[in-house]
């Protein structure tokens, strides 16, 4: 039996970026909040001089115990689905922060064409550029509407970077609110060899701070260090921005916000119409507690958003074999592959430092800044070079051909260590009608929920536009005079093993039609009008771009119409 705690006006489940920013401007406005996170609490004392990559990069010490709670895969519905029983493809957040605290930094805007995919792709084009399968949508908002989110997110987290640099994105109302970050010469060889090909090479958006900042609500972070320990580590100088050092402690020093740790959510309560709250299980002693509120905010990623949806019969589960419903449609992942990787015999680049976000990109071939009338895909990938640090136990390129152990190998490890650069596409992820996640029928969580089962492939518009993009990165890499390249235009069947992005994508989108989507454009359930779905799960698709930017920009929305909705009920339109 659960315990019933005092009713409260909102109950947020999950306190990673999304959780945190609507926790910290609800508060701000007066409202009680309870933020339930089912991992630890944690603090920027916790990585003090702990630049460990065994524990943290190799052995996941931020992450989700994939014993407790994990995922099931399978390429296709013909086959049977297994579990994730290790870490590989995604990496999953768990404690205070969720996956802010282990993220790289790089912080896009998505472009105006993705918001309006559908829409732009069939005046363009024509419908017959759609193949079939591909469930394609407009998101029920424009970039336009969108931008002054982007900015507020931006300010909050002091992205550093130049806007005089890319011209193929929508337009901005502010600056940066922090110069762009070191141009190493490592970025300087890119620059110099896009610009002699053409192309329009830029600084990428960081959320490692350039300078020391101050933002809006008053929290001043240091500058990075560019100590390298970035992707998988908490910043122990706070200049990586994450939920624990921007807007929990405006959160937590408002006097409306309490947190509780250690609170796994296993069910929205509802009657099918509104929710009433949640059920949580304190995950030390194993202890049930029912928290009832007006209304209830899933801020979890997008795995448990669906999960919890699907298990707590709020929305209609999507059918693949008739595309009717929505819960779980629209899962998307992230295309990378076609890298171009160059072996220096007469440079040394200092590689061992750098920061999760430093790096330069072209967007020449993202979106739709280029034609595809003669190609067979759509969208594209942003083309890439990243200095992040590398680090002596995951990084040991070597040229094509070297032994995989002995002494030629251990030879030209230690030979190209600060020697090898790569040139990387990043591409879209878009829909099809049998990429979806539902629940699996056999594998169970230890508290005997069902797993999320993911079914999702690449396709072959996923393979054109790799071998497409891959071309760029090779010419790019040419240019840039290496002694010797290594690269591939192929791109197999997805694999969930090796490492890839934590970039996962869909499964609750946003619309402006409730037979196609699950949320409005303030992210509020068609089904259940006081309940909101924010992250990624709201995504109709994923760009080339990383997604974090975007996630910020519709949490602030997103407060706007949970502020509505407390106000006078009924949906936010």
């Amino acid at each position: 039996m659960a315990t019933k705690m005092p009713k409260v006006p909102v109950v947020i489940v999950g306190m990673g970026w999304v959780g945190g920013i609507i926790a910290a401007e609800l508060s701000k406005q007066g409202v009680k909040v309870v933020g339930l996170e089912r991992g630890k609490p944690r603090d920027t004392k916790d990585y003090y001089m702990v630049h460990d990559e065994l524990r943290y990069a190799s052995r996941y010490d931020l992450m989700q115990d994939l014993s407790k709670e994990t995922v099931t895969f399978r390429n296709t519905d013909k086959v049977a689905a297994v579990p994730m029983r290790e870490y590989g493809s995604f990496l999953l957040g768990e404690g205070l922060g969720g996956s802010s605290i282990h993220w790289n930094g790089q912080t896009y805007r998505f472009l105006p064409y993705d918001f309006e995919i559908y829409s732009k792709t069939v005046e363009r084009y024509g419908k017959q550029k759609i193949p079939d399968g591909m469930t394609i949508q407009d998101w029920g908002i424009t970039y336009d509407q969108l931008e002054p989110y982007f900015d507020k997110f931006e300010k909050l987290a002091g992205i550093s970077g130049d806007p005089d640099q890319n011209p193929m994105v929508g337009k901005r109302s502010n600056p940066f609110p922090t110069k762009a970050m070191v141009k190493t010469p490592v970025l300087k060889l890119f620059e110099d060899a896009t610009k002699k090909l053409g192309y329009h090479p830029y600084m990428m958006p960081s959320a490692n701070l350039s300078e020391q900042y101050t933002n809006p609500d008053g929290i001043t972070r240091a500058a990075c260090q560019y100590c390298g320990y970035c992707e998988r580590f908490g910043c122990e100088y706070g200049a990586k921005a994450d939920a624990v050092v921007t807007v929990l402690p405006i959160a937590q020093k408002s006097g409306n916000f309490e947190l509780r740790s250690y609170s796994n959510v296993i069910q929205v309560l509802n009657d099918g119409k509104k929710a009433s709250g949640v059920v949580y299980v304190n995950t030390v002693t194993g202890e049930q507690f029912e928290q009832p509120a007006d209304v209830v905010i899933m801020a979890s990623y997008v795995f448990n958003n669906i999960k919890l949806l699907l298990t707590s019969k709020l929305g209609k589960p999507y059918d693949p074999a008739s595309g009717k419903g929505v819960i779980g449609k629209n899962y998307c992942y992230q295309t990378n592959g076609g890298s171009a990787t160059g072996f220096f015999d007469d440079k040394e680049f200092n590689l061992f430092a750098g920061a999760g976000s430093l790096g330069m990109e072209i967007p020449d071939f993202n979106g739709d800044n280029f034609d595809h009338s003669s190609l067979n895909f759509l969208h594209g990938a942003g083309i890439r070079i990243s200095q992040t640090g590398q680090r002596p136990i995951a990084t040991n390129s070597v040229p094509k051909g070297t032994p995989a152990w002995g002494k030629d190998f251990k030879q030209k490890s230690l030979k190209y260590a600060n020697s090898v650069l790569a040139v990387s596409p990043q591409g879209s992820s878009l829909p099809w009608k049998h990429h979806y996640v539902d629940l699996d029928p056999t594998y169970k969580d230890a508290y005997g929920l069902p797993l999320p089962r993911i079914t999702f492939d690449f396709e072959e518009q996923d393979r054109q536009m790799i071998k497409f993009v891959s071309g760029k990165a090779a010419e790019i890499m040419k240019e840039m005079n290496p002694t010797s390249i290594g690269s591939s235009d192929q791109l197999g069947p997805y694999n969930i093993v090796p490492y890839q992005s934590t970039h996962n994508t869909g499964g609750v989108i946003m619309g402006s039609d409730p037979s196609t989507s699950a949320v409005n454009s303030y992210l509020q359930m068609w089904d259940a009008e006081n309940v909101f779905v924010v992250g990624a799960s709201a995504f109709a698709h994923n760009s080339g771009y990383n997604p974090t930017g975007t996630v910020g920009a519709l949490a602030y929305r997103a407060v706007e119409g949970i502020a509505k909705y407390l106000k006078q009920g009924g949906m936010v339109v």
